[in-house]
C-alpha cells in the first residue's frame, strides 16, 4: 500500500511567503539527484508560531513529487514521555505495510529494515514535534527521500540538515490572517481595534488563531470588546482560549519539560519586563555565575529568545510578551521575589561601578540600604571597561529595572537605581529619563517614608529644573532637599543642594548670595575632606568673583581648582575650569589665551562624550572667532551649539547662541537676518527674566573702536553642578 498520511492542508495559511519557497525547494526532488542523500529540513520555533502549520503547507506543495507516498508520525517531543523510537518504526513500518508477525525486535534492526523499504520507493517523511536528534536519528531514511521535522528544540547535530528558524507574523501578515478568519469587511471597520487585537498577540499565529475564532464565535462582538479583555495582561492568556485552542497549554507543554533551576530562570524572567536582558541578568536569577548553561537550555528550547548582540558584545534575550505573561502567572512564590531582588542588586552593583569610572560623579548620592549582588570579577571589569558604551546599551534597561523595584515595592533600590545613573543622564543629557525615573522614585520613596530616598530624588529633580531655566523649581526643590539632609544629619547631601542653590543664585544675578553659598558648601567639603567637592567649590566661587567683575580673586580661586583638579586626575573639572579662564583672558583682552583654554575645554568635553558641557565650549570659541574676525568659523561653532542647545530645551544657551549670530549677522551686513536672530533671543530673554534687562538685548551694542562688541550683554556661562552647563 501506498501512505498518504499528510494532515489536511490549512485552508487559511497565510503569509510566510520566503520561509515556503525555501522549504519548498529544499524538499522538492527536481532540486537534487534521484539516488542522493535525503534532504532534512528541521524547522525551528516558540510555541505557538505556526511550525506543524508551515510544515503541512509546504508538504502538501510538494506531494506530487513523491509518488511513493508520505509518512507523517507524531514524535510527542512536549509530552512528559516523547514517543519512543522502536514505537515510531513500527508504526512506520506498519504503514509500509510490514505485518506485526514481520516487525523486528530491535530498533536497529527496524531502523535498517525501514531503510531498505524506502530505498525502494523514494517518500516524504514528516516528523511532527520532535524531542530531538536522538530521538530523529533512527527514523531518517535512505537516498532519494526527503525528511521534514518540526521542533521546539534546536536539532542542529543531524548531519547535513537545513535549519530554518520561524519568527512571529509580521503585522501585515498577522492583521490579512485575522482578516482570513472573521472576515475582511468586519476587520476594516475596526483596525484600530485590530491592530490593538494583533499587538496583545505578539503577532503569535496561534494567539491570532485563538483571537479570531473567538470573534467569529462572536459575530455581535465589536473588536473592541476583545481589545480591551486583552489590554490587561495579568488576564490575556485566560482570554486566549478557544475551545481546544489555548495559548496557556502550548507554553506549558515547553515549561514542563525544563528542569528545575531553568524552571525558576524562566518565571524569574517573566518579573523583569518587556525590554532585552544580557545573559548574565541569569547568573544573579540562579544566585551563582557562570549561569550559561541555563541560558542555553531555555534558548534551546525556543521560551528564550536571542535577540541580538549589543554594541559592547553581550548576547541580548528577551521573552516573547505572551511567554513573559506565562511566565510571571508562575512566579508568585518567595524564590522569585528573592531572584528579584537579587537581579535589582545586580544592576545596582553594576551601575554603581560603571559611574565611578565617569568623570562626572560629584553630586552622585547613594542608597545605602539597596541589596547589591556583585558579578564575577572578570565579567564586571569587561563590561565597565568603557562606562559610557556599557550605559548606552543598558539604560533603557535601567530605566525599566527603576520602574521594577517601584512595583515590587523597593524603594531603596529604585532610587538608589535612579540617583545611580544621574551621572550618565547628565553626561549625555538624557533630561527626560532623568525626570521620569526620579518622578516615580520619589513617590515610592514618599510611600516607603524614605526620607534619605525623598530628598536624593528632589535634588536630582532640582538640578534638571536648573538645566532648564525652571529656577523657582529648583529652588523649592534644592531647599526641601537641603531641609531632609540636614534632619537626617547628611553633610555631604546638604552641601549638594547648597551648591544647587549657589548656582540659582547666580543665574539670577544674586552674586552676593551665591558667593555665601558656595563658601558654605567648601566649608563642608574641607571638613569632610572631599576633595571632589573642594575642586567644584572653588570654582563655582571663582566664577562668581569673575561675573562679579573681580578678574584677580576669580584668577585666585580658579588656579586652585585647576590645581586640584588635575591632582585628581578629574578632567571633566579641568574642562570646566578651563572654559572659565578662557572667559578670564577674554574679558582681558588676550583672545590667544582665551582660544587655546576654550579649545582644551572642548578637546575634553568632546573626548568624554559631554554635549552640554562642549556645547557652552562651542558657544565660546564662535565668540571669540567672531571678534577675530573668522566668520565662517564662528558661524559654524555657534550653529552647532545652537542645535544642541535646542534639542536639550537649555533657553539660556540658546538665548547667549542666537544673540552672538545675530551679531555675526549685524557685523557682517546682513541686517534682515541679524534682526531674526535678535528677535529670537529678545523672546528668550522675556521668557527666563519676565522682562528685566531687556533694552540692552532689544538694542545690541554697536562694535567699539577695537572692533569688540559688549558681549557682556550675553549671559556668561554658568556651572550647575556635576557635569554643569558651565
Amino acid at each position: 500500500s501506498t501512505p498518504h498520511q499528510l494532515p489536511p492542508d490549512i485552508p487559511d495559511f497565510t503569509g510566510r511567503s520566503e520561509d515556503v519557497a525555501v522549504l519548498t525547494q529544499a524538499l522538492s526532488p527536481v532540486e537534487r539527484p534521484p539516488d542522493g542523500p535525503p534532504s532534512v529540513v528541521v524547522v525551528v520555533g516558540p510555541p505557538g508560531v505556526g511550525k506543524s502549520a508551515l510544515a503541512v503547507h509546504c508538504a502538501h506543495a510538494v506531494r506530487a513529487g513523491y509518488p511513493g507516498g508520505q509518512l507523517y508520525l507524531d514524535l510527542g517531543g512536549t509530552e512528559p514521555a516523547p514517543a519512543d523510537p522502536g514505537e515510531l518504526l513500527a508504526e512506520a513500518l506498519r504503514a509500509l505495510g510490514v505485518g506485526e508477525a514481520g516487525l523486528p525486535c530491535t530498533v536497529h534492526e527496524r531502523s535498517a529494515l525501514y531503510r531498505s523499504l524506502l530505498a525502494e520507493r523514494p517518500m516524504l517523511v514528516f516528523l511532527d514535534d520532535a524531542a530531538g536528534a536522538a530521538q530523529v536519528r533512527p527514523l531518517l531514511p535512505g537516498n532519494g527521500c526527503a525528511v521534514l521535522v518540526t521542533s521546539r528544540r534546536r536539532i542542529t547535530e543531524l548531519p547535513g540538515a537545513l535549519q530554518l528558524e520561524l519568527d512571529v507574523l509580521s503585522p501585515g501578515e498577522a492583521e490579512e490572517f485575522l482578516g482570513r478568519i472573521v472576515g475582511s469587511e468586519r476587520l476594516g471597520r475596526e483596525r484600530e481595534a485590530a491592530s490593538a487585537i494583533l499587538r496583545a498577540c505578539g503577532y503569535l499565529p496561534l494567539a491570532v488563531r485563538v483571537a479570531g475564532a473567538r470573534l467569529a464565535g462572536r459575530p455581535r462582538w465589536s473588536l473592541g470588546v476583545l481589545r480591551q479583555r486583552l489590554e490587561d495582561e495579568a488576564g490575556r492568556l485566560g482570554e486566549l482560549r478557544a475551545g481546544d485552542l489555548e495559548v496557556r497549554v502550548s507554553f506549558d507543554r515547553s515549561y514542563r519539560l525544563l528542569p528545575d533551576d531553568a524552571a525558576l530562570a524562566f518565571r524569574a524572567l517573566g518579573l523583569l519586563g518587556p525590554q532585552s536582558l544580557p545573559g548574565w541578568v541569569v547568573d544573579a536569577v540562579l544566585d551563582r555565575h557562570r549561569a550559561d548553561d541555563v541560558t542555553d537550555t531555555l534558548v534551546d528550547v525556543n521560551l528564550l529568545q536571542l535577540v541580538g548582540t549589543d554594541p559592547i558584545g553581550q548576547p541580548r534575550y528577551r521573552l516573547h510578551d505572551l511567554v513573559r505573561c506565562n511566565a510571571k502567572e508562575k512566579a508568585g512564590g518567595a524564590p522569585e521575589r528573592h531572584a528579584l531582588i537579587r537581579v535589582l542588586g545586580a544592576w545596582m552593583a553594576t551601575t554603581e561601578s560603571a559611574t565611578a569610572r565617569l568623570p562626572t560623579t560629584l553630586f552622585s548620592l547613594t542608597s545605602v540600604r539597596a541589596t547589591r549582588w556583585n558579578l564575577a570579577e572578570d565579567t564586571l571589569g569587561r563590561l565597565t571597561a568603557d562606562p559610557l558604551s556599557w550605559f548606552d546599551a543598558e539604560h533603557e534597561t535601567l530605566m525599566g529595572a527603576v520602574r521594577l523595584a517601584v512595583d515590587a515595592g523597593l524603594a531603596a533600590s529604585a532610587w538608589g537605581l535612579a540617583a545611580a545613573l544621574v551621572p550618565y543622564f547628565d553626561l549625555r543629557c538624557h533630561f527626560e529619563e532623568w525626570q521620569s525615573t526620579h518622578r516615580i522614585a520619589l513617590d515610592a520613596a514618599r510611600l516607603a517614608q524614605d526620607r534619605h530616598g525623598e530628598a536624593a530624588m528632589l535634588r536630582g529633580l532640582a538640578q534638571v529644573c536648573l538645566y532648564q531655566d525652571r529656577y523657582a523649581e529648583a529652588t523649592e526643590m534644592f531647599r526641601r532637599s537641603l531641609t531632609i539632609f540636614h534632619e537626617l544629619g547628611d553633610v555631604r547631601g546638604e552641601a549638594t543642594s547648597i551648591c544647587g542653590l549657589g548656582a540659582v543664585s547666580q543665574f539670577c544675578g544674586e552674586h552676593l548670595r551665591a558667593l555665601a553659598y558656595f563658601r558654605r558648601a567648601l566649608a563642608m567639603f574641607l571638613a569632610m575632606g572631599d576633595q571632589s567637592g573642594e575642586a567644584y567649590a572653588r570654582q563655582a566661587i571663582g566664577r562668581v568673583c569673575l561675573a562679579s567683575g573681580d578678574p584677580d580673586q576669580a584668577s585666585k580661586w580658579l588656579g586652585e581648582a585647576l590645581r586640584l583638579a588635575r591632582e585628581l586626575g578629574d578632567s571633566h573639572r579641568e574642562g570646566c575650569v578651563s572654559m572659565q579662564f578662557g572667559r578670564l583672558h577674554d574679558l582681558a583682552a588676550e583672545p590667544e589665551k582665551a582660544m587655546r583654554f576654550q579649545g582644551h575645554a572642548l578637546d575634553i568635553f568632546e573626548g568624554l562624550g559631554d554635549l552640554h558641557c562642549g556645547a557652552y565650549a562651542m558657544q565660546s570659541l564662535g565668540g571669540l572667532q567672531v571678534v577675530r574676525g573668522d566668520q565662517s568659523h564662528a558661524s559654524d561653532q555657534l550653529e552647532r551649539s545652537l542645535l544642541i542647545f535646542q534639542r536639550l530645551g537649555d533657553r539660556s544657551g540658546e538665548a547667549a547662541t542666537v544673540q552672538t549670530l545675530g551679531e555675526l549677522h549685524r557685523s557682517a551686513g546682513r541686517t534682515r537676518l541679524a534682526q531674526n536672530y535678535l528677535h529670537h533671543a529678545l523672546a528668550l530673554r522675556r521668557e527666563l527674566r519676565g522682562g528685566a534687562d531687556l533694552a540692552e538685548i532689544a538694542e545690541p551694542s554697536a562694535p567699539s573702536g577695537d572692533g569688540r562688541w559688549d558681549r557682556d550683554t550675553v549671559r556668561p556661562p554658568l556651572v550647575l553642578g556635576g557635569n554643569a552647563v558651565e
